[in-house]
């Protein structure tokens, strides 16, 4: 029987039938700090840990709504890799050097993330395999050669382009004909490393309320039920949830990812895989997927079901579509013939932040104390990092690096209001959908006009 919801796989793996972690105490009355950080995800417990790590004596609060890391920190395909939502854009707006130096801080902050952990005694199933993106058809492979030429123009010099056999030497994937090696990438069990974080945070003498949901952002207060938290800085790091606040209900589109894990898989099928080095893996078809292999020897593949609920609704635990389930198990043994029949032991949804112009960033107001990262767009895991760096430094009024990226204190235009907000994105996804039907049924060598025509509606490219 496959669980469907109970947020994700990696609570349930992380549980391993031990009860529940009992939940930090909520806010119990109005109180003060020196930032209050709003989201207890990968952004805000980064952001506490870096602040509290450079300046001791400040006081740092984190308010969360349920428990740390129930949104998209604990429930991401755990890909730790060196993509960035907008990079292309802030290469068109900032010109391509800075785009490189935003693609360079993105490159370490891989690294960064896997020596943090180290440093803290996190255990969060971290191998550095690299990120193996697969095409599989010849529209795909001509997106595929252009992707890692455009990689390599921004500095990835280290990333390898494969024919098909030694794709298939790396990972035995039926009709590959080509993929992009990049080393940039590492597999993570998302919730071993949220809860090692929050750990490291606490130690630190960072206080987290957990059970406690923000109604209301302004200068310098943190309105809850249950009090008000006033301090000179607010930021708000609530990615995929945005729009519940008030006043943000068209800020940033929680777009809805699902996935799905097997069961623990014998040595035997390893062996036929080839899948030897926990190499993250990826395509380029328009409605892409992503999966890891994971410590487990489990194999958990993700990608689009139902990609917008109308309102900017959000689920409450994960729960996912029958149909959906379906369909990744269908594109798991697409990329795995000889998995037909494998039991999926979990399907679980969650939803990421998308902005307007599908660009991440990170903002600080001065005058405001209000400050905010997120956009993330599906690359959260490392991108978060630099995030939550960045805000500290901006938080100090430090200059350095990171707060002269081109992604720093970046604005953008809201979401049209409803119902074309909802339209727009499901006419979207069955464009994309109905765009990779057709290159795998006519074998074009060039991406449809189709696929085209969406990217330049979604504001994508």
């Amino acid at each position: 029987m496959t669980i469907n919801g109970g947020i994700s796989f990696w609570y349930a793996s992380e549980r391993n039938g031990t009860p529940p972690t009992p939940p930090r105490a909520p806010l119990t009355g109005d109180a003060t700090a020196d930032v209050v950080i709003i989201g207890g995800g990968y952004t805000g417990l980064w952001t506490a840990y870096y602040l509290k790590s450079a300046a001791p004596d400040l006081r740092v609060t984190v308010l969360e709504q349920k428990f740390c890391g129930y949104g998209a920190s604990g429930r991401n395909g755990g890909w730790l890799y060196n993509g960035i939502a907008g990079r292309d854009r802030y290469a068109a707006l900032h010109g391509p050097d800075a785009a490189r130096r935003l693609q360079h801080a993105m490159n370490e902050t891989v690294t960064e993330v896997i020596d943090i952990a180290a440093k803290e005694g996190i255990d969060a199933d971290i191998h550095r395999g690299g990120v193996l993106e697969v095409a599989r058809t010849p529209a795909q492979l001509a997106r595929l050669k252009a992707f890692h030429a455009h990689e390599v123009d921004f500095g990835e010099s280290d990333r390898e382009l494969l024919d098909a056999p030694a794709t298939r030497a790396r990972i035995d994937i039926a009709d590959a004909v080509g993929s992009s090696w990049s080393p940039h990438g590492a597999r993570i069990h998302p919730l071993k490393l949220v809860k090692g974080l929050a750990a490291a945070v606490e130690a630190l003498g960072v206080v987290i309320h957990e059970s406690t949901p923000v109604t209301e952002i302004a200068p310098r207060r943190a309105v809850t039920p249950y009090g008000t938290v006033r301090a000179a800085h607010v930021l708000r790091c609530t990615e995929g949830f945005t729009a519940a606040l008030k006043g943000q209900k068209r800020s940033w589109l929680p777009m809805n990812s699902s996935m799905i894990v097997t069961a623990p898989l014998p040595p035997e099928t390893w062996s036929r895989l080839g899948w030897s080095d926990s190499t993250l893996l990826g395509d380029m078809a328009h409605a892409y997927m992503y999966a890891q292999r994971t410590a487990d020897d489990r194999i958990a593949i993700g990608g689009r079901g139902v990609p917008y609920r109308f309102g900017s609704r959000t689920d409450n635990d994960g729960r996912t579509q029958p149909a959906t389930v379906s369909s990744l198990t269908d594109l798991l043994t697409s990329f795995f013939p000889q998995l037909a029949g494998t039991e999926i032991s979990h399907a679980w949804s969650g939803v990421l932040g998308v902005p307007r112009d599908w660009c991440a960033t990170v903002t600080l107001d001065r005058a405001s104390g209000l400050g905010w990262a997120g956009g993330y767009v599906g690359s959260g895991v490392a991108t978060a990092n630099l995030a939550a760096r960045t805000l500290r430094d901006l938080v100090l009024g430090e200059s350095t690096e990171l707060t002269t990226l081109p992604w720093v204190n970046h604005r953008v235009r809201r979401w049209e209001p409803e119902p074309f907000r909802w339209l727009g994105v499901q006419a979207l996804y069955a464009a994309y959908r109905e765009a990779d039907r057709r290159e795998s049924a006519t074998h074009t060598p060039t991406t449809t006009p189709l696929a085209r025509l969406a990217d330049r509606i979604s504001g994508r490219h």
